[in-house]
C-alpha cells in the first residue's frame, strides 16, 4: 500500500469522523492502515451518492443523478474484486484491503444497498425498519472491520454488526434535525405518529420537546446493542479490543449527551471533548484488558430479543428465525 492511499484514508477519517479516528490510532500499525483504507471507502461513496465531500455540505443529488452514481459505484465494486486496476484512490484502497482480508463481497454490496435506501427515499415505518437500515449503512461496515481484525466466527461477527448497529442508531439521533432539513427522516414513522410530530415538521423549533423524547427513545434502544457488542472483543486481539472498546464508549457517550440536552440537544453538534475521549480510552483499555480474563463464555450467549442480521449466527443454529424482533 502506497503512502499516498494511507494519507488519503487518514484524512477522510480525521475530518469525517474525529470519535472513530481518536479509537483508530490504538490500533496496531498494519491493522489500522486497513481500517483506515476501509473507512475511506466507505466514506467515499457516501460522499459520491450525497455530493458531499467528507460528509459535510450535504446536497443530496436528484434521484436519477444520484441512482446513476449509485450504479458506478456497484461497477467500481465489482472490478475491485475482479482484480481490475483501480484508478481511484478509494476503490485502489478498497481492493487491497478487500483482496488481502478476505471481505466478502456480499458485505460490500450490504453497504451500498444501504445508500441506495437513500436514493429511494425509503420510509421507516417501525423500529425494525429502521434497524434493517442501520445494518446495510453501519452494521456491515462492523462486519468488514472484523473482517479485517481476523474474525470469522459468526457469534463475534454479531456482535460486531450489534456495535454498527448502536453506532448508527446514535448517529441517527444526534442529527435528527441536520438530516431532516435535507428531506431524511430514519426515525419510526409509528414513533412519530405516537409524539404527534408530522414528518415533514421534524426541524420545527416548536417540536423539539417531543423530538427529545424520541431520542431520547433511540439512545435508550441502542444500550443492548452497546452490550451485546462489548462481549465480542474478547476475541479480538489485545490493541483491537481496546480500540474497539474505546469508540464503543466514545459513541455511546455521544448518546449520552443528546439525551442530557433535551430539546436543546440540536442546538449544536453533539460530541465529546478531548479530556472525555482521553478518560473514555483509559477505560477501554482496561475493559480491553479484563476482556481477557472473561474467556470464551462472553460469547455464550447473545442477548435475546435483538434484531438479527442476514446469514448471523442466530440463523446458522438450527429451528432459527430470519430474524428476530425488537
Amino acid at each position: 500500500m502506497n503512502d499516498g492511499l494511507l494519507n488519503h484514508a487518514t484524512q477522510a477519517i480525521e475530518v469525517g469522523s474525529k470519535s472513530f479516528a481518536a479509537a483508530a490510532r490504538l490500533f496496531d500499525p498494519a491493522t489500522r492502515r486497513s481500517v483506515l483504507m476501509l473507512y475511506a471507502w466507505c466514506r467515499h461513496c457516501d460522499d459520491v451518492v450525497d455530493g458531499q465531500e467528507l460528509g459535510f455540505n450535504a446536497a443530496p443529488s436528484e434521484q436519477p443523478d444520484a441512482a446513476n452514481k449509485l450504479e458506478g459505484l456497484r461497477e467500481q465494486t465489482h472490478r475491485a474484486y475482479a482484480g481490475e486496476t483501480m484508478r481511484d484512490p478509494a476503490f485502489a484502497a478498497f481492493q487491497e484491503v478487500a483482496l488481502r482480508h478476505h471481505i466478502p463481497q456480499r458485505f460490500a454490496f450490504d453497504h451500498l444497498a444501504g445508500f441506495a435506501m437513500d436514493v429511494e427515499g425509503a420510509r421507516y415505518e417501525s423500529i425494525d425498519d429502521t434497524l434493517r437500515y442501520c445494518y446495510h449503512v453501519a452494521g456491515v461496515v462492523g462486519l468488514m472491520m472484523a473482517s479485517i481484525m481476523g474474525v470469522s466466527d459468526a457469534r463475534v461477527l454479531d456482535r460486531a454488526c450489534d456495535l454498527g448497529l448502536a453506532f448508527q442508531l446514535t448517529n441517527i439521533a444526534r442529527d435528527i434535525v441536520e438530516d431532516a432539513r435535507i428531506g431524511r427522516c430514519y426515525l419510526p414513522a409509528q414513533w412519530l405518529r405516537e409524539a404527534g410530530i408530522p414528518r415533514d415538521e421534524l426541524a420545527l423549533p416548536r417540536h423539539r420537546p417531543a423530538l427529545a423524547k424520541l431520542a431520547a427513545r433511540l439512545v435508550d434502544h441502542a444500550e443492548p446493542y452497546y452490550a451485546s457488542a462489548l462481549g465480542g472483543i474478547v476475541a479480538l486481539p489485545l490493541r483491537s479490543a481496546w480500540a474497539i472498546a474505546t469508540a464503543r464508549k466514545v459513541y455511546r457517550q455521544i448518546g449520552i449527551v443528546v439525551k442530557r440536552r433535551g430539546a436543546h440537544a440540536w442546538d449544536e453538534r453533539a460530541g465529546t471533548s478531548k479530556a472525555t475521549k482521553l478518560r473514555l480510552l483509559a477505560e477501554g483499555g482496561g475493559q480491553a484488558l479484563s476482556s481477557r480474563l472473561a474467556g470464551a463464555n462472553a460469547l455464550q450467549t447473545r442477548p435475546a430479543g435483538l434484531w438479527q442480521r442476514p446469514g448471523g449466527a442466530a440463523e446458522a443454529a438450527p429451528g432459527a428465525a430470519h430474524a428476530s424482533a425488537v
